[in-house]
């Protein structure tokens, strides 16, 4: 067995009281191991994790440190009342076809109890490119639902009051363009900028480093995000400009933490480049927030959850200089993790997600989305996606889990988890220190390497039966599969938005598109914020592309360095 970890010994009466458990806790391990042979479980991240916690693996100052919820440094969550107060926001990750389509996916959900909207795109507009392009062809709406202008974002929240509901969107190459479209739907609902509340997911960083949905080089990328952030905190200081994730990194393959570490270097590199564009960090700081994988490891996700506030707290506070509390407040996003869910056996997908879920909330997390079963096979039908809402809701309302902030906050597997990933975070950060920062180990591949590499490892566990899979690898069945329905998305919709596109460009004002693209372009050329002129350009109905190719004219695109 691993060695128990030494801490400096508390100057009081209780170090009597800790030589006492220290020879209990070796009787104990004699008696475990004799006669037996040595048993050796791991996390999910190759952590080894002991039989057996007890004071011993808890550094003594974490009784002093933990504190109680919404307090520095937040490890119990930033809530003085936890989910007493307000339950986490549930939503369902939604997008297929038209926006139409997706218009009246939304209503189902918004009928069905879902308290937030939670934006999925199709292919072609994560890349910035309009249903018409030719690079589109074949993809328009498979993925998500398919937005090319301001006049697909009207359709999209037709009938849904945008001053009374959060959103969500999940892009982030074109995401300054698509968050153009929403403020402009806004306004011709008579809806302000300063009363929209939601998320724009806008983090460029992990798609370099594992999603690839990329537009613009990384430096003007950046600059794009800080266009958001200035603009935000002026106009839209309800709206999250950012939603820094760490989902899609451990989607690619990374541990827990990897997950924890790399997501937060992104933080800390867009909090410093706000800071040179010189921003006060209290300006724009406390409209970040973060979004989470929360994968099979039950305890680890929590524990990763935990550490993560704690960690974001004190750099915010002691490294950024932030005097704000709510500069140092991590707030957060989770879903649980789609690389999990399998083809095979799918309704055991329900089960992985119900302890997922679990997981998130015991960890505190903000907002939850919950997986549909078949979500490995197509994008969810109503069925799937109305069993996925109701596990957030069973545990909200039947478990009892939310009546208790931070249940298990003081067990002693929970707090050396925490403290364990909060060490491992802190030693990859001067290992990214090392390679030149964040952008620079994008450049050289550092941060591909490590997470193919962990993605690697786990691929082999699962193979050799190191890492067991019900239903895959392990209580697998030469039964049929079970047959669910899926949800297809037909050609038409590809074929509705070219014409959709085409009647656009013959109705809208021309000139005024041109003129507006011109102006983007000059400003794109200078230092001012772009923000605005993409404004502009959304209200004239220039469409995504168009908006995305005159930024291209200035910026160049990206294109990735072979690494491999």
């Amino acid at each position: 067995m691993t060695s128990t970890r030494d801490f400096t010994e508390p100057q009081s009466d209780e170090r009597a009281e800790l030589e006492r458990l220290r020879r209990e806790l070796a009787e104990w391990r004699a008696r475990y191991e004799r006669g037996e042979l040595r048993d050796v479980a791991f996390t999910n991240s190759a952590k080894e994790v002991e039989p057996l916690y007890t004071a011993l693996d808890v550094d003594p100052q974490t009784a002093e440190t933990l504190g109680v919820p919404g307090t520095y440094p937040f490890t119990r969550g930033i809530h003085p009342t936890g989910y007493r107060g307000k339950l986490w926001t549930m939503r369902q990750f939604a997008g297929f076809g038209s926006a139409r389509d997706t218009n009246e996916r939304f209503k189902f959900l918004l009928d069905h109890g879902q308290t937030g909207l939670s934006t999925a795109f199709d292919f072609p507009t994560l890349m910035g490119y309009d249903s018409d392009h030719p690079r589109s062809e074949g993809e328009v709406g498979k993925t998500g639902v398919a937005i090319s202008s301001l006049a697909d974002m009207e359709v999209l929240f037709d009938g849904i009051p945008l001053d009374q509901v959060s959103t969500s969107m999940t892009i982030n190459g074109p995401a300054i363009i698509l968050w153009a479209f929403y403020v402009a739907a806004a306004e011709r609902q008579g809806v302000s900028s300063d009363k929209l509340r939601g998320t724009i997911q806008n983090d460029i960083l992990k798609e370099y480093m594992a999603q690839h949905a990329w537009c613009f080089p990384i430096e003007p990328a950046l600059r794009l995000i800080v266009d958001c952030f200035e603009w935000g905190a002026k106009h839209a200081p309800l709206w999250n400009t950012i939603s820094i994730s760490g989902y899609h990194i451990r989607e690619a393959g990374s541990t827990a933490a990897q997950e924890l570490a790399f997501t937060l270097a992104d933080g800390f590199t867009y909090v410093e480049r706000g800071q040179q564009r010189g921003l006060d960090v209290d300006d724009f700081a406390p409209r970040l927030s973060f979004f989470w994988d929360i994968h099979n490891d039950f305890f680890e996700e929590i524990a990763k959850l935990r550490a993560a506030r704690r960690i974001w707290a004190r750099h915010m506070k002691e490294r950024y200089g932030a005097r704000n509390p709510r500069s140092w407040v991590m707030r957060f996003h989770s879903q649980t993790a789609g690389v999990t869910l399998t083809a095979q056996q799918p309704m055991n997908n329900v089960v992985r997600v119900a302890y997922q879920a679990m997981a998130a909330v015991l960890g505190g997390t903000q907002s939850l989305h919950t997986n549909s079963m078949d979500e490995t096979l197509a994008l969810p039908t109503e069925d799937a996606v109305q069993v996925a809402l109701r596990t957030q809701q069973v545990l909200a309302y039947e478990t009892g889990v939310p009546n208790v902030i931070d249940p298990l906050g003081g067990s002693y597997y929970i707090e050396a988890l925490t403290d364990q990933l909060e060490r491992e975070a802190e030693a990859l950060f001067e290992e990214i220190d090392a390679v030149g920062g964040v952008v620079r180990g994008l450049e050289t591949g550092w941060f591909q390497r490590k997470i193919s590499e962990a993605a690697s490892r786990q691929q082999w566990e699962i193979e050799q039966h190191r890492r067991l899979i019900v239903g895959v690898n392990e209580f697998a069945t030469d039964e049929p599969e079970l047959t669910i329905p899926l949800l297809k998305v037909g050609e038409d919709t590809e074929r509705s938005q070219r014409e959709r596109l085409a009647k656009l460009r013959t109705e809208r004002d021309a000139a005024a598109c041109t003129a507006a693209l011109d102006r983007l372009r000059a400003a794109a050329r200078g230092t001012e914020n772009v923000f605005p002129h993409i404004l502009d350009c959304a209200r004239r109905y220039c469409t995504l592309y168009e908006i995305r190719a005159a930024l291209e004219d200035v910026f160049g695109a990206y294109r990735e360095p072979v690494f491999f």
